[in-house]
């Protein structure tokens, strides 16, 4: 993919711009970032297990789905319907 000349060439561009006093701060960050990534990721995937017996799956599947207001939601009629020209307050 990369050789061993566009690597240098890439990494003297790197140092031009940020500066070798930033460098470590820099990939200190990004190590951080990635361990944090890496570890939301695992946490999603055990987050999303699957039911391990055939009636729990169909008891979900089942299941109706509540949707509710939101604290701070009025009814009323929206927006984008005409005869609303006044905003609410």
């Amino acid at each position: 993919m990369f050789g061993l000349s566009e690597i240098a060439i890439i990494l003297i561009i790197v140092i031009l711009i940020f500066g070798a006093k930033k460098l470590p701060e820099l990939a200190r960050s990004m190590g951080k970032s990635a361990r944090i990534l890496k570890s939301e990721a695992k946490a999603m995937k055990s987050d999303q297990t699957p039911p391990t017996t055939p009636e729990a799956a169909s008891d979900e599947a089942a299941a109706p789905r509540i949707i509710r207001a939101a604290p701070g939601d009025t009814p009323g009629r929206p927006a984008d319907q005409p005869g609303n020209d006044t905003p609410r307050t």
